[in-house]
């Protein structure tokens, strides 16, 4: 393995974003399609725009199995505040049902995959937010009991031997909006810059939600910091989009994993 492609927000079901996003496959595999075996596909989130039309997850499953039959053997995804609601209100039963549809089992977070020896570590920052008091709007967090099961991953034999190690949530870490941002940032930070203060570094930082697509590289100690954007640029409410600091942008991410430069990472454009 060489390359992650991240990518982030599809928002399949609304409008015409399922088309966008065939077009979007279609150019991976055009472009990358040869080096398929090398890489793994991260996707970050909102996957769907409304998790309450049931003919949504099937539209996501068809064509991360259709990438599957090209060669991408290796997908990853984790959900967004969409794929367990409508984005503004979620629901509880959507946490078992992602599970089941999109990883055919009922285990929880964080997932764990190992690799050719790179430690992919998936977050869920949604589930936490849908408790009766808090399930409205687009906040995240993770809950002390999913980091406290990431510490002892971090520490576990397997993936402290690993040679690199990639975390991935649907939640912007760093950059804060009202309503939108994840709850207990500060406290993911304290356990990641622990563990790098350990010997256990944390190699590539992926997220999305704010469909800005910009990188943080840097950030916590971690090198390569990458929003995904919106793959298939969801647009915001009309009245939003004249400010600049709100523009979507499309940052699916070719993500040379084996440089340690990180001028080697770059935006495809599909």
């Amino acid at each position: 393995m060489k390359y992650i492609i991240h990518m982030s927000d599809l928002h399949l079901g609304c409008g015409n974003l399922e088309q966008r996003f065939e077009v979007i496959c279609n150019n991976l595999i055009a472009q990358k399609g040869k080096q398929a075996s090398d890489c793994v596909i991260v996707i970050t989130g909102d996957l769907v725009d409304d998790a309450n039309d049931s003919s949504n997850y099937p539209k996501a499953i068809k064509w991360l199995e259709y990438l599957k039959d090209a060669g991408f053997r290796h997908i990853l995804v984790v959900p967004g505040n969409h794929d367990y609601g409508t984005g503004r209100y979620g629901k509880k039963k959507f946490v078992k049902l992602f599970r089941q549809n999109f990883y055919q089992d009922d285990l929880g977070y964080p997932r764990k995959d190992i690799i050719d020896d790179i430690a992919f570590i998936g977050l869920d920052s949604t589930a936490n937010e849908l408790h009766f008091f808090d399930k409205l709007f687009s906040e995240g967090e993770l809950g002390s009991d999913q980091l406290q099961r990431l510490n002892n991953i971090l520490n576990s034999d397997d993936v402290k031997n690993c040679r690199k190690r990639v975390i991935y949530l649907h939640h912007h870490p760093f950059d804060w909006r009202p309503l939108h941002q994840l709850k207990d940032s500060h406290r993911l930070k304290k356990l990641l810059t622990n563990a790098i203060n350990n010997g256990i570094s944390i190699d590539a930082f992926l997220y999305g939600h704010n469909h800005k697509g910009n990188s943080h590289n840097g950030q916590w100690g971690i090198a390569r910091c990458y929003d995904g954007g919106t793959a298939t640029l969801k647009q915001r409410f009309q009245c939003l989009e004249w400010l600049p600091l709100l523009r979507v942008r499309s940052s699916i991410r070719l993500i040379n994993i084996e440089d340690e430069d990180t001028s080697s990472d770059h935006v495809l454009a599909l």
